[in-house]
């Protein structure tokens, strides 16, 4: 028997389901959707942007679709809401003719085993296409689409002007940046892929690239992928040829790269033996080198303390809900007690990883204070043998708005708002006495 024709749309719909239903997060479910091959590139595509869409305006689509009914949907009819969201968002946010987008979800409706709510869909989508625009335009965007607690956490943090700008760089799709594995040869690579450069050598593409391993200079290892701002922290260790290095949660590898290509003999230590692998191949594609260990950093220890230690802590990653939506709906307040107890654990073993007169660099993709300042503020009342080493806007680009009054860095979603912004992340680079 022939397989059913796959639809973009369901599998979009599945997507959406595996993250809000069931916790998954998007890019795991995306792997595991073996559907997704019997797809055209074209079509894949749009399953993904369709999914994260809906996502990422999940606020505002909840808050259009309410809108546009004469009675509230019941809980329980959660697919019929998920294929309501699909459809509001290709009329609302995505250019697709309302017509297509209607029909396209009664179909859906249907095909779900939903056919007798298809009236209901027909009629709502098609109020939203009447009365869409006028509503989107009246909503607050940044703080519907914003969970309170995250909302919360930054208006404390860094005031509700900050705030709402962090809120509203998440709403846009992120650039592709890349980064060399020869600094030297940026303007060679801009020109080639029609990128801007960025400094201290990286390069941005616009978003939508597609898929990635077809870019010139994927295959011969030129580049890997990597967010300016989390190419940062392995900076902040200077000048590393010949020095021995860990990194620490090490995967995927970008920083392994890094101070690879900048000639430090790196150990990556990573938990996971599938993310491990991953580091595997990419080192394996930039014809790079680095002793991987797959350990448990909270106890794993050298045989002799390293020259330096990049420790890129797991934590909540709410540094990258422009890339990741998701996550958006995956963590919560509590998941920060758990994670805050591991980063200091892994801080505490860190430690013991680098030499006297050593460097130790601790960076997390977040934006909460508890997975930063706070975890080393703890540190350093704590053990009177660590102290800070002043971060200088030189060593990150000049980006003198990226240092914080303490001298750690600290980056925000929403600096470079006209380049595109970056990834928020929080580093702290210590001095072992």
């Amino acid at each position: 028997m022939a397989p059913r024709p796959v639809n973009a749309r369901a599998i979009a719909l599945q997507l959406i389901e595996a993250v809000l239903r069931d916790g998954q997060p998007l890019d795991e479910a995306w792997a595991s959707a073996k559907a997704l091959a019997r797809l055209e590139p074209r079509d894949r595509a749009f399953a993904r942007v369709l999914a994260a869409t809906v996502l990422r305006r999940l606020g505002q689509l909840d808050a259009l679709i309410d809108g546009c009914m004469d009675r509230p949907l019941k809980p329980k009819l959660d697919r019929l809401r998920g294929v309501l969201r699909l459809g509001a968002a290709q009329i609302a946010f995505l250019g697709t003719p309302p017509h297509a987008a209607v029909n396209s979800s009664v179909d859906l409706a249907v095909a779900s085993r939903l056919g007798t709510f298809k009236g209901l869909v027909n009629a709502v989508l098609r109020r939203v296409a009447r009365e869409g625009e006028a509503l989107v335009a009246g909503q607050d965007a940044a703080r519907l689409n914003t969970p309170a607690w995250l909302w919360e956490s930054w208006v404390a943090c860094h005031g509700e002007a900050v705030a709402r700008a962090i809120a509203e760089a998440h709403l846009a799709d992120p650039p592709l940046d890349l980064t060399l594995k020869l600094s030297e040869d940026v303007e060679t690579w801009a020109a080639r892929l029609g990128a801007i450069a960025l400094p201290g050598g990286g390069l941005r593409l616009g978003p939508g690239q597609g898929d990635v391993a077809g870019l010139a200079g994927f295959a011969e290892g030129a580049w890997w992928v990597q967010d300016f701002a989390a190419s940062l922290p392995a900076k902040l260790l200077g000048p590393v040829a010949g020095l021995r290095v860990a990194d620490l949660c090490a995967a995927p590898g970008g920083k392994t790269m890094q101070l690879a290509a900048a000639g430090a003999a790196v150990t990556a230590v990573d938990l996971s033996r599938r993310r491990l692998e991953r580091v595997s191949e990419n080192l394996a594609r930039t014809n790079l080198a680095a002793e991987l260990i797959r350990a448990d950093a909270t106890e794993w220890r050298p045989k002799e303390p390293f020259d330096a230690v990049l420790l890129d802590a797991a934590c909540s990653a709410t540094g990258t809900l422009r890339r990741h939506p998701d996550i958006a709906h995956l963590k919560q307040p509590a998941d920060l007690v758990a994670l805050t107890e591991l980063q200091d654990r892994l801080l505490a073993n860190a430690i013991q990883m680098v030499k006297p007169g050593g460097l130790l660099v601790y960076a997390t993709c977040s934006l909460q204070p508890e997975e930063g300042v706070e975890r080393m503020a703890k540190l350093l009342t704590a053990d009177g043998a660590l102290s800070r080493r002043l971060i200088e806007p030189a060593e990150i680009g000049g980006a003198a708005k990226a240092v914080t009054e303490e001298g750690d860095l600290r980056t925000l979603p929403s600096f470079w708002p006209d380049r595109g912004g970056m990834d928020g992340f929080y580093a702290c680079r210590l001095t072992r006495a």
